[in-house]
């Protein structure tokens, strides 16, 4: 009897040990290419140079598919002690040119502008599109619908705005772009998907949520006072995570600890919201994308910390650096790692960056900026 009750269990060990392994047996696997020293935090991909190849843009330089060896100087780029003023690279064609530009802007100079792309090697000219207020970064969404980008810019402590290009193509007193406002006041952090159905696109702020009216650029947004997302990321995302056909929201506390969802469960025809912890381990979740990184036909949460945000005086500022995709496997989120550690090991997420197919391989790559550098991770797929 003892050596069958030891038989059964060794034989429930090893199905545990067998099960934990098998846990992680299928990770997407990721090649590290380092491709420059430089710590700006934000990293654009579009195609420059219109060869059918995407390129990367970050701080003053563009770096040229499909190899990113050769890079190209676009312009100075200011800097401010550990910060410089790029907080966004968002691409757009402004001027309708055919040329691929980009939006971006900044803390301390309290302006977004757009970067005029040359067509040639010469240096890139920048226009002021709006004095916003100081911008913690920005994001472009098509918010009315029209099949175009706007651009959105956090500015914390200052009105909500965004800003719509001109589809005639001409130049105004915001170059290019006309301002519509939203809000007298929002906070850090800054989302946008449609929280009750209607088929429109709401903004999520941290102090709350404004509901979008049939006249997006006309009409009154109604805010809703549902929650307090604290430090919240940008973006905050907007998705149907446990699939109830109800949208949730995706939180990342951009300086301090902690990164959650929140469920939306309706109430008496009220929006009610409850939270569930995806990582309070780690710190400084600035950032994050929901794509696909695993071609299963299900988005995952791409994000990591942003490495010394506050120049070392937010919580856990001096923890080891990562970088992370979570999977939904039904209950929860399951973590699996990118690249951790030490400066020079681990890698964080920046203030922007973006997860594109670089090299034609139907797998999505991520492009990642920050004061840590700026490298590529090849998507490789499940290697076991």
């Amino acid at each position: 009897m003892k050596c069958l009750a030891l038989l059964i269990v060794l034989s429930l060990l090893s199905l545990k040990s067998k099960a934990q392994n098998d846990s992680h047996i299928e990770q997407v696997q990721f090649k590290r290419l380092h491709l420059a020293s430089e710590s700006y935090e934000s990293a654009g991909v579009f195609d420059i140079n219109n060869d059918n190849h995407p390129d990367i843009v970050s701080g003053s330089y563009w770096y040229e598919g499909p190899d990113f060896t050769k890079r190209h100087y676009i312009g100075p780029v200011t800097q401010h002690g550990e910060y410089w003023e790029d907080f966004a690279t968002v691409p757009i064609d402004v001027n309708n040119d055919g040329l691929m530009d980009y939006v971006t802007g900044d803390w301390f100079t309290k302006k977004i502008w757009w970067c005029e792309n040359p067509g040639d090697n010469s240096q890139w000219k920048t226009h002021v599109i709006d004095q916003t207020g100081n911008v913690e970064t920005l994001r472009g969404w098509d918010i009315n619908n029209d099949g175009r980008l706007e651009i959105v810019p956090n500015n914390p402590n200052q009105p909500l705005k965004f800003y719509k290009l001109n589809t005639n193509g001409n130049s105004n007193q915001n170059g290019y772009f006309t301002k519509i406002n939203v809000a007298d006041n929002q906070g850090h952090g800054l989302g946008f998907g449609d929280i009750n159905g209607d088929g429109r696109g709401d903004l999520i702020i941290s102090s709350g949520w404004l509901e979008a009216p049939s006249s997006i650029d006309n009409g009154t947004w109604k805010l809703h006072n549902d929650f307090d997302l604290g430090t919240a990321s940008v973006p905050v995302i907007v998705a149907d995570v446990n699939r109830d056909g109800k949208n949730d929201l995706i939180v990342g506390q951009a300086h301090g600890y902690g990164l959650d969802w929140y469920e939306q469960t309706i109430s008496s025809g009220h929006g009610k919201w409850k939270k569930h912890p995806i990582d309070p381990y780690n710190s400084q979740y600035h950032t994050m994308e929901w794509v696909d990184i695993d071609n299963d036909g299900n988005n995952e949460l791409v994000t990591g910390k942003r490495y010394h945000a506050h120049n070392g005086k937010d919580p856990g500022a001096n923890d080891p650096i990562g970088l992370y995709y979570f999977k939904w496997n039904g209950e929860s989120f399951v973590k699996e790692t990118i690249a951790y550690g030490s400066l020079g090991v681990g890698k964080g997420a920046g203030l922007y960056f973006s997860v594109k197919d670089l090299n034609g391989s139907g797998r999505k790559d991520i492009v990642v900026a920050g004061k840590d550098g700026l490298d590529i991770f090849f998507n490789e797929g499940y290697k076991k």
